[in-house]
C-alpha cells in the first residue's frame, strides 16, 4: 500500500490523506445507530413510570372503596354507586373506564371458613363521571377463605373486601405489552360502626340483623 501511495501524484496523495482524516458525517452515522436505543429507553421510561403511577392508583381505589363501605352501617345501590364513582377522581388524569371494582362482605364462621354475605360490582363507561352498579361474579355463600389473610380469619367476625382491576394499555406499546396489562389489588377492612354492614338494593328491603351464609 505504501508503494502505491508513493507513486500517486502529489495532489492526489494530499486528497487521499485529507479523506483519511475527514470525520465529517461520523456523528450523524453514530447518531443513526444510537437513536433507536435512545427512543426505546425514553418511551420505556415513560411507559414504565405511567404504569407504576396507575398501579399505585389501583391500590388507592381498593383501599378507598373498602374504607368508605366499612364506615357505614348499611348500604344500598345508590351508596355503592357513590363509592365506586370515587374511582373517577382517584384515577385522574388517567382514563377510569378500564376500572372494575367489586365490594363484598365476608363472614368468618366458627370453623374459620370465610363466606360471601353480599357482593356487588361497579364499572365506569368511557367518558362517564358516575359508575354503574352491576352484578358481581361472587355469589352469596361462596367460600373465599383462601383469599383472606390468615390473621383476619377470626371466627364470628365480618370483613369488607374490595377488589379492583384495571386494564392498562401503553400509549406506544413498543416497550411494554401492546395489548395491555391487567393491574389489580385488594383491601380488607372491618366494619367500624357495627358488627356488619347491611346491604339491600333499596332502603325498603334492608335487613334488620347480620345474616350468615
Amino acid at each position: 500500500m505504501s508503494k502505491v501511495m508513493k507513486t500517486l501524484p502529489g495532489g492526489l496523495l494530499r486528497a487521499v490523506a485529507r479523506l483519511g482524516r475527514d470525520r465529517r458525517g461520523l456523528a450523524a452515522v453514530e447518531f443513526a445507530f444510537i437513536l433507536p436505543l435512545m427512543l426505546v429507553m425514553f418511551f420505556g421510561t415513560v411507559e414504565f413510570s405511567s404504569g407504576v403511577a396507575v398501579d399505585r392508583k389501583v391500590t388507592l381505589m381498593a383501599r378507598a372503596a373498602s374504607d368508605l363501605t366499612s364506615q357505614a352501617t348499611q348500604v344500598v345501590d345508590a351508596d355503592l354507586q357513590n363509592f365506586f364513582s370515587a374511582s373517577v377522581g382517584i384515577m385522574t388524569p388517567y382514563d377510569p373506564s378500564p376500572t372494575k371494582v367489586t365490594l363484598s362482605e365476608i363472614y368468618v364462621d366458627a370453623s374459620n371458613i370465610a363466606r360471601i354475605q353480599w357482593s356487588k360490582s361497579g364499572t365506569i363507561a368511557a367518558g362517564a363521571t358516575q359508575a354503574t352498579v352491576t352484578t358481581s361474579s361472587r355469589s352469596q355463600g361462596d367460600i373465599v377463605t383462601s383469599v383472606v389473610p390468615t390473621a383476619l380469619l377470626v371466627s364470628g367476625t365480618y370483613l369488607i373486601f374490595s377488589e379492583v382491576s384495571y386494564k392498562y394499555v401503553p400509549t406506544v406499546g413498543y416497550v411494554m405489552a401492546k395489548s395491555g396489562l391487567t393491574l389489580s389489588d385488594v383491601a380488607f377492612t372491618r366494619p367500624r360502626q357495627s358488627l356488619c354492614v347491611y346491604y339491600a338494593p333499596t332502603t325498603a328491603t334492608l335487613p334488620t340483623s347480620c345474616s350468615t351464609y
